[in-house]
């Protein structure tokens, strides 16, 4: 379920409406025009690149889409300030602590300004204080008015959550 939301796999049936648009009918160029205008991802293990710096994490998204470099590097500060790591920003991941990176990747999946937000497992290899702090900036993406959509086996998070959806052996069950 979360691949085809991603637009990453088809439906074996059905239509997928995006933004008014029936995304089932793209082809791969589009769909792929569809997922960086449209969604940002938040992975479990991240998914940086090791060599690169959180600022070049996060400006990768802005450089496959062309945005100008002038515009690139304004936004990646002003993303690194909502995510509180201005400071690190030269640092590689592995300089990084684990909700460190994780806030990384965040600002990576925000940089395009997406209006839906997917995150798999996004505390899954955090402590619990750095899984806190992901939540509640994930919370303040969702304040603001992104989507937000987040795959959690921890109950406590998706207690949190304003809409359940439960999927027990493929199928969904609501609350």
């Amino acid at each position: 379920m979360f691949n085809v939301i991603a637009l990453l796999d088809q439906p074996s049936s059905g239509k997928y409406t995006l933004n008014n648009q029936d995304v089932t009918q793209l082809n791969d160029q589009e769909l792929a025009k569809a997922r960086r205008e449209n969604i940002g991802f938040v992975f479990q293990f991240f998914h940086l690149i090791p060599r690169y710096t959180a600022a070049e994490n996060i400006e990768i998204p802005m450089i496959l889409a062309g945005v100008p470099s002038k515009e690139r590097k304004q936004r990646v500060a002003e993303a690194l300030i909502a995510v509180n790591l201005q400071d690190r920003a030269a640092h590689r991941p592995d300089q990084l602590s684990g909700g460190q990176t994780q806030r990384v990747a965040i600002a990576r999946a925000m940089i395009m300004r997406p209006q839906i937000l997917l995150a798999d497992e996004p505390t899954g290899n955090l402590d619990s204080q750095s899984g806190k702090e992901i939540i509640a900036l994930l919370e303040n993406l969702n304040q603001q008015q992104v989507t937000l959509l987040m795959i959690t086996h921890d109950e406590t998070i998706g207690r949190r959550a304003q809409r359940r959806i439960r999927l027990i052996d493929g199928q969904i069950s609501l609350p």
